[in-house]
């Protein structure tokens, strides 16, 4: 196939191109660096089955020749209101990839005929009073928190897409993507993953916002690439969940880096949480990938953090 992903220079774009060629397909990459990074996908410059187009997806997308996937990946993704490529420093820019984005990639998918993929994410849940979270569950969301931009942006970007399904008859499907982690991440991401990392290499103590009792579900990404891959490839439309259903407390998680790690401080305590409206608990239902893609994640999260570790290690030389 030739697929189109959009945010190739981001995290999950990147790592999703290069499983796309390796599987013998075609990418053509669009970015416009609003928050990835060129060096993410360098290593694929000069790749004849690679091109780059630079483009804000909120505009009208013109891609020459035919596409057979399109995958809608583009969009601001940490909640960190102290990163400049957090989402509270972007909140227009992340509405109008949710919204605009999602428009025009449908209609480019329409126009080719072409299997579309949207990357939703668990944010959609909000702050879930069921748990675990299937995706069947509504979510509890604030409209109106400084959050909202991209829980908000990804709900409505769903209902656009299966609007498209059922009115247009799109080839669509929708991907629910949990708390990843893994090298190309951003090392100022602001997230738990990051801080515990970056604060531990440098010998400090690991701040824990809150207790530390609230809790993640950490998906390495070579898993989450292969579970994504697996759904393109399937004929599903309704959205499906993907990620780690293992939970673990922010208190444990920073344990666990502490001890690869052995360097830090130790941990400290700071009764505000992070971020507004946090979710306390998060953990996904991955009964329906199980079912439909045979899939669910291989690598334990001691594996997967010494891979993150070395990269964090590598980028900060």
């Amino acid at each position: 196939m030739r697929v189109l992903i959009t945010g190739v220079a981001g995290f999950l774009g990147s790592h999703l191109a290069d499983r796309l060629l390796a599987e013998g397909h075609e990418v053509v990459g669009l970015d416009n660096f609003v928050s990835g990074k060129a060096e993410n996908f360098a290593h694929l410059i000069g790749n004849d089955k690679f091109t780059f187009i630079r483009h804000d997806v909120s505009n009208y997308i013109h891609v020459p020749g035919k596409v057979d996937a399109v995958m809608h990946f583009a969009s601001p993704a940490s909640p960190n209101p102290k990163s400049p490529i957090g989402y509270p420093n972007l909140p227009i820019q992340t509405m109008k990839a949710g919204a605009l984005g999602t428009h025009n990639t449908l209609g480019l998918a329409l126009a080719n005929n072409a299997r579309f993929m949207l990357a939703s994410t668990s944010e959609i849940y909000g702050d879930p009073q069921e748990h675990p979270q299937k995706e069947s569950y509504w979510g509890h969301v604030d409209p109106i928190s400084e959050r909202s931009v991209y829980d908000e942006a990804k709900r409505f970007a769903e209902a656009l897409t299966m609007a498209y399904h059922r009115f247009h008859g799109v080839n669509s499907v929708i991907v629910r993507i949990f708390n990843t982690y893994g090298p190309r991440m951003h090392t100022d991401d602001g997230r738990a993953v990051a801080n515990f990392i970056q604060q531990a290499l440098e010998g400090e103590e690991l701040t824990i916002y809150g207790d530390g009792q609230q809790t993640r579900s950490f998906c390495y990404v070579d898993d989450l690439i292969d579970g994504i891959y697996k759904l393109l490839m399937s004929k599903e439309h309704y959205p499906v969940n993907i990620g780690n259903p293992e939970e673990i407390t922010i208190e444990q998680f920073a344990i666990e880096i502490d001890a690869l790690i052995g360097k830090s401080a130790g941990l400290t305590y700071l009764k505000e949480m992070r971020f507004s409206g946090d979710p306390q608990r998060r953990q996904p239902d991955i009964s329906r990938a199980k079912e439909v893609l045979k899939w669910e994640p291989q690598i334990s999260l001691k594996d997967g953090l010494t891979k993150t570790i070395d990269y964090f290690k590598a980028d900060s030389k």
